[in-house]
């Protein structure tokens, strides 16, 4: 899928509001995304001032098929996965 793809979709899943999280036990403190602590538009300024350089991919722990991405940008850690017809959120916190 690579970041360029990545950088694209997640953009425009935080833009129409086509995303969601995944349910984790340390939520309040690892998805400040679910929580309210920042917004879409918060997360979605700190993706588009993002590099290649800044990107990973690996698979899931559970669904293999499916690349998680992460983003680490000015002291932030994004990451997340696509399942369609959502973006879903693992972690967004610095």
């Amino acid at each position: 899928m690579g970041y360029t793809f990545a950088k694209k979709e997640i953009l425009s899943a935080l833009k129409s509001g086509n995303y969601q999280h995944e349910s984790r036990g340390d939520i309040d403190v690892k998805n400040l995304l679910a929580m309210g602590k920042v917004t879409a538009d918060q997360v979605a300024a700190l993706v588009a001032s993002s590099n290649g350089s800044m990107h990973s991919e690996s698979p899931h722990h559970v669904l293999k098929s499916v690349s998680v991405h992460v983003i680490t940008v000015k002291d932030w850690y994004i990451k997340f996965y696509f399942l369609e017809p959502d973006a879903w959120f693992i972690s967004v916190h610095k």
